[in-house]
Protein backbone atom coordinates (compact mmCIF):
# COMPACT_ATOMS: atom_id res chain seq x y z
CA UNK A 1 0.00 0.00 0.00
CA UNK A 2 1.53 3.43 0.65
CA UNK A 3 3.61 2.79 2.87
CA UNK A 4 5.50 0.37 0.57
CA UNK A 5 8.79 1.52 -0.75
CA UNK A 6 10.08 -1.60 -2.45
CA UNK A 7 9.20 -2.21 -6.12
CA UNK A 8 5.23 -3.62 -6.74
CA UNK A 9 5.10 -6.94 -8.18
CA UNK A 10 3.30 -8.08 -10.98
CA UNK A 11 0.48 -9.05 -9.28
CA UNK A 12 -0.11 -5.64 -7.06
CA UNK A 13 0.90 -3.75 -10.24
CA UNK A 14 -2.26 -5.47 -11.59
CA UNK A 15 -4.56 -4.54 -8.60
CA UNK A 16 -3.28 -1.31 -8.67
CA UNK A 17 -3.96 -0.39 -12.49
CA UNK A 18 -7.53 -3.23 -11.75
CA UNK A 19 -8.94 -0.36 -8.83
CA UNK A 20 -8.00 2.74 -10.82
CA UNK A 21 -9.98 1.28 -13.68
CA UNK A 22 -13.15 0.05 -12.13
CA UNK A 23 -12.80 2.95 -10.12
CA UNK A 24 -12.97 5.58 -13.26
CA UNK A 25 -15.65 3.30 -15.04
CA UNK A 26 -16.94 0.66 -12.72
CA UNK A 27 -16.42 -2.78 -12.32
CA UNK A 28 -18.47 -4.20 -15.45
CA UNK A 29 -17.39 -1.04 -17.10
CA UNK A 30 -13.83 -2.54 -17.69
CA UNK A 31 -12.93 -6.02 -19.28
CA UNK A 32 -9.91 -8.36 -18.37
CA UNK A 33 -7.98 -7.36 -21.74
CA UNK A 34 -7.95 -3.66 -21.02
CA UNK A 35 -6.43 -4.70 -17.17
CA UNK A 36 -3.88 -6.64 -18.88
CA UNK A 37 -2.68 -3.90 -21.39
CA UNK A 38 -2.51 -1.29 -18.34
CA UNK A 39 0.11 -3.37 -17.30
CA UNK A 40 1.74 -5.01 -20.46
CA UNK A 41 0.43 -8.36 -20.08
CA UNK A 42 -2.67 -10.17 -22.42
CA UNK A 43 -6.07 -10.27 -20.87
CA UNK A 44 -5.45 -14.28 -20.61
CA UNK A 45 -1.72 -14.04 -19.16
CA UNK A 46 -3.85 -11.95 -15.66
CA UNK A 47 -5.15 -16.14 -15.19
CA UNK A 48 -2.31 -16.79 -13.65
CA UNK A 49 -2.33 -13.89 -10.61
CA UNK A 50 -5.77 -14.20 -10.77
CA UNK A 51 -8.84 -15.99 -11.22
CA UNK A 52 -10.93 -13.67 -12.64
CA UNK A 53 -12.15 -9.92 -11.94
CA UNK A 54 -14.27 -11.01 -9.35
CA UNK A 55 -11.19 -12.32 -7.26
CA UNK A 56 -9.26 -8.96 -7.88
CA UNK A 57 -12.07 -6.88 -6.06
CA UNK A 58 -12.16 -9.13 -3.75
CA UNK A 59 -8.58 -9.19 -2.87
CA UNK A 60 -8.71 -5.12 -3.43
CA UNK A 61 -11.37 -4.65 -0.79
CA UNK A 62 -10.68 -7.48 1.71
CA UNK A 63 -6.60 -6.14 1.37
CA UNK A 64 -7.23 -2.96 2.31
CA UNK A 65 -9.45 -3.53 4.89
CA UNK A 66 -6.73 -5.48 6.80
CA UNK A 67 -4.17 -3.12 6.05
CA UNK A 68 -5.58 -0.55 7.74
CA UNK A 69 -6.41 -2.59 10.32
CA UNK A 70 -2.70 -4.12 10.42
CA UNK A 71 -1.65 -0.51 9.98
CA UNK A 72 -3.86 0.53 13.03
CA UNK A 73 -2.64 -2.49 15.46
CA UNK A 74 1.14 -1.71 14.46
CA UNK A 75 0.55 2.35 15.70
CA UNK A 76 -0.95 1.51 18.64
CA UNK A 77 1.86 -1.44 19.37
CA UNK A 78 4.42 0.80 18.89
CA UNK A 79 2.95 3.22 21.38
CA UNK A 80 3.14 0.13 24.20
CA UNK A 81 6.50 -0.46 23.69
CA UNK A 82 7.91 3.24 23.72
CA UNK A 83 5.56 3.74 27.43
CA UNK A 84 3.64 6.66 28.46
CA UNK A 85 2.93 7.78 25.30
CA UNK A 86 -0.02 10.21 25.93
CA UNK A 87 -3.45 9.35 23.87
CA UNK A 88 -3.44 12.49 22.18
CA UNK A 89 -0.20 11.63 20.10
CA UNK A 90 -1.42 8.44 19.48
CA UNK A 91 -4.94 9.51 18.00
CA UNK A 92 -2.93 11.69 15.81
CA UNK A 93 -0.76 8.72 14.88
CA UNK A 94 -3.90 6.93 13.69
CA UNK A 95 -5.38 9.90 11.99
CA UNK A 96 -2.00 10.20 10.15
CA UNK A 97 -2.18 6.68 9.15
CA UNK A 98 -5.81 6.86 7.66
CA UNK A 99 -4.81 10.30 5.88
CA UNK A 100 -2.21 8.60 4.05
CA UNK A 101 -4.42 5.88 2.57
CA UNK A 102 -7.44 8.37 2.05
CA UNK A 103 -4.58 10.81 -0.12
CA UNK A 104 -2.63 8.11 -1.66
CA UNK A 105 -5.20 4.96 -2.47
CA UNK A 106 -8.64 7.45 -3.25
CA UNK A 107 -9.34 4.56 -6.03
CA UNK A 108 -10.18 2.03 -3.33
CA UNK A 109 -12.13 4.52 -1.60
CA UNK A 110 -14.52 4.49 -4.80
CA UNK A 111 -14.37 1.38 -5.39
CA UNK A 112 -15.96 0.63 -1.53
CA UNK A 113 -18.69 3.11 -2.08
CA UNK A 114 -19.46 1.26 -5.40
CA UNK A 115 -18.82 -2.30 -5.52
CA UNK A 116 -18.70 -3.34 -1.67
CA UNK A 117 -21.99 -5.14 -2.62
CA UNK A 118 -20.35 -7.21 -5.43
CA UNK A 119 -18.26 -9.58 -3.26
CA UNK A 120 -19.25 -12.92 -2.53
CA UNK A 121 -21.17 -13.05 1.17
CA UNK A 122 -18.19 -14.54 2.58
CA UNK A 123 -15.50 -11.50 1.18
CA UNK A 124 -18.07 -8.75 1.83
CA UNK A 125 -18.61 -10.21 5.52
CA UNK A 126 -14.73 -10.27 6.14
CA UNK A 127 -14.62 -6.87 5.05
CA UNK A 128 -17.28 -5.92 7.42
CA UNK A 129 -15.96 -7.77 10.23
CA UNK A 130 -11.95 -6.76 9.67
CA UNK A 131 -13.93 -2.66 9.49
CA UNK A 132 -15.18 -3.00 12.94
CA UNK A 133 -12.14 -4.16 14.53
CA UNK A 134 -10.25 -1.07 13.00
CA UNK A 135 -13.00 1.25 13.97
CA UNK A 136 -13.43 -0.23 17.81
CA UNK A 137 -9.60 0.47 17.89
CA UNK A 138 -10.01 4.14 17.26
CA UNK A 139 -12.67 4.23 19.35
CA UNK A 140 -11.01 2.61 22.66
CA UNK A 141 -8.03 5.17 21.71
CA UNK A 142 -10.46 8.52 21.51
CA UNK A 143 -12.06 7.34 24.80
CA UNK A 144 -8.69 7.47 26.32
CA UNK A 145 -8.07 10.96 25.37
CA UNK A 146 -11.72 11.69 26.34
CA UNK A 147 -12.65 9.51 29.02
CA UNK A 148 -16.46 11.26 29.43
CA UNK A 149 -17.60 10.75 25.88
CA UNK A 150 -19.97 8.00 26.08
CA UNK A 151 -19.05 5.00 23.59
CA UNK A 152 -22.07 5.28 21.19
CA UNK A 153 -21.18 8.91 20.80
CA UNK A 154 -17.11 7.90 20.37
CA UNK A 155 -18.03 4.76 17.65
CA UNK A 156 -20.28 7.94 16.01
CA UNK A 157 -17.16 10.28 15.92
CA UNK A 158 -15.03 8.05 14.37
CA UNK A 159 -17.22 7.36 11.45
CA UNK A 160 -18.21 10.19 10.80
CA UNK A 161 -14.16 11.28 10.82
CA UNK A 162 -13.88 8.19 8.64
CA UNK A 163 -16.55 9.78 6.12
CA UNK A 164 -14.45 13.15 6.51
CA UNK A 165 -11.17 11.73 5.52
CA UNK A 166 -12.71 9.39 2.93
CA UNK A 167 -14.02 12.35 1.04
CA UNK A 168 -10.83 13.00 -0.64
CA UNK A 169 -12.33 11.38 -3.94
CA UNK A 170 -14.70 13.97 -4.36
CA UNK A 171 -11.69 16.56 -4.53
CA UNK A 172 -10.43 16.21 -7.89
CA UNK A 173 -11.37 19.77 -9.62
CA UNK A 174 -7.83 21.44 -10.35
CA UNK A 175 -6.79 23.59 -7.58
CA UNK A 176 -10.08 21.98 -4.72
CA UNK A 177 -7.17 21.03 -3.14
CA UNK A 178 -3.46 22.37 -1.79
CA UNK A 179 -0.33 20.40 -2.20
CA UNK A 180 0.17 16.85 -0.48
CA UNK A 181 0.99 18.27 2.95
CA UNK A 182 -1.07 20.97 3.14
CA UNK A 183 -4.13 18.71 2.66
CA UNK A 184 -2.30 16.23 4.82
CA UNK A 185 -2.35 19.05 7.57
CA UNK A 186 -5.95 20.54 6.84
CA UNK A 187 -7.23 16.74 6.93
CA UNK A 188 -5.73 16.16 10.25
CA UNK A 189 -6.69 19.31 11.82
CA UNK A 190 -10.38 18.84 10.98
CA UNK A 191 -10.39 15.11 12.06
CA UNK A 192 -8.84 16.33 15.66
CA UNK A 193 -11.48 19.22 15.51
CA UNK A 194 -14.25 16.74 14.88
CA UNK A 195 -13.28 14.59 17.72
CA UNK A 196 -13.23 17.71 20.38
CA UNK A 197 -16.54 18.88 19.28
CA UNK A 198 -18.02 15.43 19.91
CA UNK A 199 -16.49 15.46 23.63
CA UNK A 200 -17.55 19.04 23.77
CA UNK A 201 -13.83 20.07 24.51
Amino acid sequence: MATRTDAPTRREQILKEAARLFAERGFHGVGVDEIGAAVGISGPGLYRHFAGKDAMLAELLVGISESLLTGAKRRLAEADRAGGVAPEAVLDSLVEGHIDFALDDRPLITLHDRELDRLRDADRKLVRQLQRQYVELWVGVVRRLYPDLAEPAARSAVHSVFGLLNSTPHLTRPGSLPDRAGTAELLHRMARGAFAAAAGA
